[in-house]
């Protein structure tokens, strides 16, 4: 973990012992993937800045067998278009109670929640985030949350707090760097 320690900040023996037992990180989209701004054109249209090196930290995890999903409160094709880049398989959108999706995943994947991480910046994410092993606010996160996360992040949300906490997977599980590179 000196590794970790050394690129982003310290981090206790009990929640570098917790990444080490993830097998599912769950996102939360706006905030957390990007910025949390949600930009709107004259046509109707919407616009979001995704960050590559989270792009990169999410596919690397999917090649390193920790599966992602992601559970939203907003319908985007912006987020289902990035998230099939990613090939994130599990893709929920529109779920105003996050709790089902969370159910649902760790029915299909047959895990518990002491295996599951999960990353969010506000209220609605903690209904979820309670009850994971890992649970993890963005640096500019809601206050609630930052106060009764596990751990937050040191970089804010869509400027490379997704990649920062698949780092530390990553590293925890002595997988960093296995990544083949191929695009984010």
């Amino acid at each position: 973990m000196d590794l970790y320690r050394q690129l982003y900040q310290a981090i206790s023996d009990t929640n570098a012992s917790r990444a080490a037992d993830i097998k599912l990180l769950i996102c939360d989209v706006d905030g957390v993937f990007s910025d949390g701004r949600i930009y709107l054109g004259n046509q109707g249209e919407e616009l979001k800045a995704f960050h590559t090196r989270d792009g990169y930290g999410i596919k690397a995890l999917r090649q390193a067998g920790i599966e992602v999903a992601v559970i939203t409160g907003r319908q985007s094709a912006i987020v289902e278009q990035r998230m099939k880049s990613l090939t994130v398989p599990y893709i929920y959108q529109g779920q105003e109670n996050k709790t089902a999706a969370f159910q649902a995943l760790l029915a299909e994947l047959q895990l518990d929640a002491s295996q599951v991480a999960y990353i969010g910046d506000d209220l609605a994410d903690w209904q979820v985030m309670q009850h994971c092993g890992l649970a993890v606010a963005v640096k500019d996160a809601h206050p609630y949350l930052q106060k009764r996360a596990h751990l937050a992040t040191s970089l804010p949300g869509g400027f490379g707090a997704v990649r920062e906490l698949c780092d530390l997977l990553l590293i925890a599980q002595q997988r960093f760097l296995q990544f083949d590179g191929s695009s984010s």
